[in-house]
């Protein structure tokens, strides 16, 4: 399964099932007045739109290279995904601290709390779904390594982002819950009001963690570390190779680009030379086909 195909589902997954949280949790904010059930609607509706930026992005990724981009636009889904991040915070994030802090001055009771947990109940089932959906589309890619580890050295950031929006998401309903039961139990809405600043502050710290994450990848981030591997596992075994003097990778998007500097096998002429650089270059090619660019210098010293 390509990578491409997977970061399509996972976001068509999330972008459905926030769609429909988000009309029925804005329906349900207007009747009850909660502050935290307000917070998640915003929050389903900044979702809704972070997910058709990701589909910028890949769309964008997929650009051809010209003169301006010789090596393409694949960097472009780091950058909305780092704009995603961010939206994740000032959207979201900020948005439900000032909600909270807001109720609390009101100190208003809730309406129709029941109508409430009932809401929130079925978009945490949604929700789950679409985190299911999510990890699903990883499990198919990551091979055997843990989620934990697929997330360290994953260049995909659609599909973190994805994760990470999902999973603050299903947090946040939680605590939205929380809330709203305190509130109908103890009669106090200042429990509604804690949860709404509660759901902000989640929020920040899960954008504040995604955007870090994908600030390495938008400056410049190798290939993982099992495909680095594999290139350099594969030049070292090439007759045409003698010795592997320097090898670096950067991840462009979807693309990698290789820079080898090697010491090769003895020829006898400056054609058979160039003859065997080419030939690593197609091999390269056929074993990681992900490698869009490969530049290769021979020489003797590192």
């Amino acid at each position: 399964m390509s990578h491409q195909n997977a970061s399509i589902k996972s976001i068509l997954f999330a972008l459905l099932a926030n769609l429909g949280i988000a009309i029925t949790k804005t329906v349900a904010a207007v009747i009850t007045g909660s502050g935290a059930m307000l917070a998640e609607s915003i929050h389903s509706y900044a979702d809704c739109f972070n997910q058709g930026l990701l589909f910028l992005g890949l769309s964008s990724a997929k650009k051809t290279p010209d003169v301006k981009h010789p090596l393409g636009h694949g960097k472009e889904i780091f950058f909305w995904s780092f704009i995603v991040a961010l939206i994740l915070f000032s959207m979201g994030g900020m948005f439900s601290i000032y909600e909270g802090i807001h109720k609390l001055s009101l100190n208003e009771e809730l309406t129709s709390p029941l109508l409430a947990i009932t809401v929130l109940a079925v978009s945490m089932v949604l929700e789950g779904a679409s985190l299911f959906g999510c990890i699903s589309q990883i499990n198919k890619l990551k091979g055997d390594v843990s989620l934990w580890t697929w997330f360290k050295n994953s260049s995909q950031s659609e599909l973190i982002i994805v994760l990470g929006e999902d999973t603050a998401a299903l947090l946040g309903l939680t605590f939205a819950l929380v809330s709203i039961v305190l509130a109908m139990i103890t009669g106090n809405p200042m429990y509604d009001a804690i949860g709404s600043i509660g759901i902000g502050v989640l929020l920040i710290v899960v954008s504040i963690f995604l955007a870090i994450k994908v600030k390495s990848m938008l400056i410049g981030q190798s290939a993982d570390a099992a495909t680095t591997a594999q290139i350099r596992n594969l030049l070292e075994t090439r007759p045409e190779v003698e010795e592997i003097l320097n090898l670096i990778t950067i991840q462009l998007g979807p693309q990698i680009m290789v820079a080898v500097k090697a010491k090769m096998a003895k020829v006898d002429t400056v054609e058979q030379l160039i003859g065997n650089i080419n030939t690593c270059e197609v091999e390269l090619r056929k074993a990681v086909p992900a490698v869009q660019w490969s530049f290769f210098e021979p020489d003797v010293v590192k």
